[in-house]
């Protein structure tokens, strides 16, 4: 079986922990003879950095969007302003020559057209999971991808979203189009459901479900800690940091932020004799566009010497597996980045989260610890030292209450295998040309039934 995963930034750890629990998510739905074409935005890199035989059954590939079309840089050049226009035109003939005879023409590439052969054999394809189409980014890569998809006969599965609002017109049609005919979209919050629901058609294809990388779990090892009477532990406690440009305020937001991760680094070492780990999901990768680290770097210049003699930064490359192996020596992580909060919570070790985006709020909200959330926007030294001090005072309670969520995440992650069987049997009926009917849908969360609302559905 040939499965396509597009849209994947696998330079990102956190982008590649998605990318390796679908594979885990799939497996579980369709066994192990399994073919992985991944659709990557630098799969020279990737391929580098997941290499076969621990990766044999993924062949990353570069995402067709980003090569067939092309993209303006804002320079205001009547040759930037034209491509747009290009790229309309451009999916008209790939519409009219949809057999692939465009080629011949010189504007696709002998790649390309390989790629989109792959397409056409593929079997299922998937768009991955994440936060991509949110307005604060610029969709049109995302929107022209889903667009080609449409003209080579395939509809994506969405898998465990964030998505909207979407305010912008053509955005709005050009995804209401993909979305129509995707067979199933799988949404990781109720706000992102709510988002949806103005554009899609049909909304009992949507549903809300743990994020993905929930299926990565240790269950056995959550079991075991949740059991374990409370210990000493390592003495060792790991901070996620990462550059924010779209913070309230600006410069002023973001030192805000650099402020209160300086004052509990310091606080960490000082009240509670921890050693300190600066270690991000985004780091030790140079063609990727963002280093955490070099965030990290930035704070503990501004450490006092006491302080930076009982930490560190930790600047390299670490695969999903390799992540979370690493946090399980760990007392507790303070988590800027989302998956590095989930990573975390899959091998058992307590996390106090920094919201950047509503998803980290929802996530919280769901593990019982949203009033230990500190939002990146509003965050003061003051705050996120008075946040901190309850959290190491109540840890045994919120490791209990966020542990015991986990499970539920995974059981929720996993839950979407029955739906995806479903989803491939119609999508293979429709390729017969016999349509089936929707029959049973996923569950939002624990076995909840459809004619249950989403307030009861998530919880």
């Amino acid at each position: 079986m040939k499965v396509i995963i597009e849209n994947t930034v696998c330079l990102n750890t956190g982008d590649a922990a998605i990318l390796m629990a679908i594979r885990h998510i799939l497996r579980s739905a369709f066994g192990h003879d399994l073919k992985f074409l991944v659709f990557d935005s630098q799969p020279d890199v990737s391929r580098r950095l997941y290499p076969s035989p621990a990766y044999g059954d993924i062949e990353f590939r570069r995402l067709i969007s980003e090569t067939v079309f092309k993209y303006s840089h804002g320079t205001g050049s009547f040759k930037d302003a034209a491509k747009p226009l290009y790229n309309k035109l451009l999916l008209k003939l790939l519409r009219i020559f949809s057999d692939g005879s465009l080629s011949k023409f010189g504007l696709i590439s002998k790649r390309d057209r390989n790629n989109i052969q792959a397409y056409r054999d593929a079997d299922m394809v998937i768009t991955t999971g994440g936060t991509y189409l949110v307005e604060t980014y610029n969709l049109e890569k995302r929107l022209n991808q889903f667009e080609l998809d449409d003209i080579l006969g395939k509809t994506p599965i969405f898998f465990t979203q964030s998505l909207g609002p979407f305010r912008n017109p053509t955005n709005r049609q050009r995804l209401k189009q993909a979305f129509d005919k995707s067979e199933l979209i799988l949404l990781r919050d109720a706000h992102s459901k709510d988002n949806i629901s103005e554009v899609v058609a049909d909304i009992e294809k949507c549903h809300v479900v743990a994020d993905s990388v929930f299926a990565l779990a240790d269950t056995a090892r959550i079991q075991a800690v949740l059991s374990a009477p409370a210990g000493s532990g390592t003495g060792v406690v790991a901070i996620s940091v990462r550059n924010w440009n779209y913070v309230k305020d600006g410069e002023n937001g973001m030192g805000r932020y650099i402020d209160s991760i300086r004052a509990m680094a310091t606080v960490l070492v000082r009240a509670y004799g921890k050693k300190v780990v600066f270690v991000s999901t985004c780091q030790g990768v140079p063609e990727y566009a963002h280093d955490d680290s070099k965030t990290a770097k930035a704070i503990y210049a501004r450490l006092d010497p006491d302080v930076a003699a009982n930490t560190s930064v930790d600047d390299g490359f670490h695969s999903p597996e390799q992540l979370m192996a690493m946090v399980k020596g760990f007392d507790f992580v303070v988590a800027t980045r989302m998956h590095m909060m989930i990573m975390s919570l899959c091998v058992g070790t307590p996390v106090l989260p920094i919201a950047y985006e509503f998803k980290t709020k929802e996530l919280s909200a769901r593990l019982g610890i949203a009033e230990l959330t500190l939002d990146i926007n509003t965050v003061t030294a003051a705050k996120a030292t008075e946040i901190l001090a309850g959290f190491v005072s109540g840890l045994e309670q919120y490791r209990q209450t966020s542990l015991s969520s986990v499970l539920e995440e995974h059981a929720s992650a996993m839950s979407v295998v029955e739906p995806l069987k479903q989803a491939f049997a119609r999508l293979a009926a429709k390729r017969s040309g016999y349509v089936l009917p929707a029959g049973q849908q996923v569950a939002p969360r624990g076995g909840v039934n459809q004619s249950q609302n989403q307030s009861d559905a998530v919880v």
